[in-house]
């Protein structure tokens, strides 16, 4: 396939036998964002897990320090005092009964959902609408709540959700390349901690296999996954 000339120039920024340091991986990356729009910087961590097994999978989510540059819109189920903590917290859309029927009938404009446990009887009938778009709310990701101000908060402050999909892949944003590199490169260790935090007891041998970084039209960059400690070193 033939590339393009900023696509061309952007992978001959990128050694791809080297392994970089964090915050050399987060300069590469904005350097080799050359698209007209404000790219999304992600990290992709192969890990060693066998995903088969129940005991090995990893899923949950983690605040970066300096958000993820996007703004983030929240449907929240609720009703009552709940219902106007979320409305207070900044969700756009709240409901109970209401807000299932509008769903079913096809609107999706938002990015994430929280609910109360008195609602999962009635979320659970969108379980085939959210579940494939990741948006099902869950315990264990702490968007099944009573606390529903706090984690609307949080969602809106830059929190992300990250699973190992059947490869044993995470694959998290991290940022935008607008982001200077010291804000990528202190998101990425929040992330870098969280996934290290999340390792499976069952797992066995090297935790980390590979880290790759990259914005959305810009080649991969392999970062040294050895390297958990002082990320703003050169």
């Amino acid at each position: 396939m033939k590339q393009g000339k900023r696509t061309r120039e952007a992978v001959e920024k990128v050694d791809r036998n080297r392994l970089h340091t964090p915050l050399e991986a987060m300069r590469l990356a904005r350097e080799t964002a050359r698209a007209k729009f404000d790219e999304t910087v992600e990290a992709h961590f192969r890990l060693g897990i066998d995903t088969r097994q129940a005991d090995q999978q990893v899923r949950g989510s983690v605040s970066l320090p300096h958000g993820t540059g996007k703004s983030i819109r929240v449907a929240a189920f609720a009703e009552g005092e709940k219902a106007r903590e979320a409305e207070a917290a900044g969700a756009e859309i709240v409901g109970s009964d209401d807000l299932v029927e509008k769903i079913t009938s096809g609107f999706m404009d938002f990015d994430a959902v929280v609910a109360t446990p008195d609602q999962m009887s009635k979320v659970g009938k969108l379980g085939k609408i959210l579940g494939p778009r990741g948006l099902m709310p869950n315990p264990k990701l702490g968007t099944v709540t009573m606390d529903v101000g706090r984690v609307i908060g949080e969602l809106k402050a830059g929190r992300v959700e990250y699973r190992a999909d059947k490869y044993g892949i995470a694959h998290v944003s991290i940022g935008k390349a607008s982001f200077d590199e010291r804000q990528l490169t202190e998101n990425y260790g929040a992330v870098l901690d969280e996934i290290l935090r999340a390792r499976p007891a069952a797992t066995k041998g090297r935790y980390i296999k590979s880290i790759t970084v990259a914005a959305t039209m810009g080649p991969g960059i392999k970062v040294d996954p050895a390297v958990t400690r002082d990320l703003l070193e050169a």
